[in-house]
């Protein structure tokens, strides 16, 4: 069987590029990567956070983004607990309402943060609630 290697990037349904752009750099620190410009419109974003390998795009979907409001499509992967805590400290400090973090079923999870469609993100832990980390992540290889 071939083998898959993670994921190359989530695309997520938007109502105003642009507006959807500004709250993905401020709030999560991603930079823009490409930029899809149609018939001299911009229609959507790739975002990459610097220094690592997550991917999301944003496409200009009104419809679609009204749909996912109040789903939680994307968990985006936190080291440890102390890191998710210096996160709901820095949405704090950027008044970025968040409905703060709790005990998952494996590790700790930053739930009701929600992007300005609505679309809920949720960050999750590596770090397992016995120290552990999640298997397949103990040093990238399978």
């Amino acid at each position: 069987m071939p083998v898959l290697r993670g994921i190359h990037h989530v695309k997520l349904p938007v109502a105003d590029v642009g507006r959807s752009r500004r709250w993905y750099e401020e709030v999560l620190g991603l930079e823009v990567e490409i930029e899809f410009v149609e018939e001299g419109e911009l229609r959507g974003v790739a975002l990459r956070e610097p220094g690592s390998d997550l991917r999301l795009a944003l496409r200009h979907e009104p419809e679609r983004a009204r749909a996912l409001s109040g789903f939680d499509p994307v968990s985006l992967l936190v080291g440890t607990h102390a890191e998710l805590k210096d996160w709901a400290a820095h949405l704090d400090d950027l008044d970025q309402p968040h409905g703060g973090v709790v005990q998952g079923h494996q590790g700790w999870v930053l739930v009701g943060l929600r992007d300005p469609d609505g679309v809920e993100l949720r960050l999750y832990t590596l770090e397992r609630h016995d120290g552990g980390q999640e298997l397949g992540h103990e040093g990238g290889s399978r």
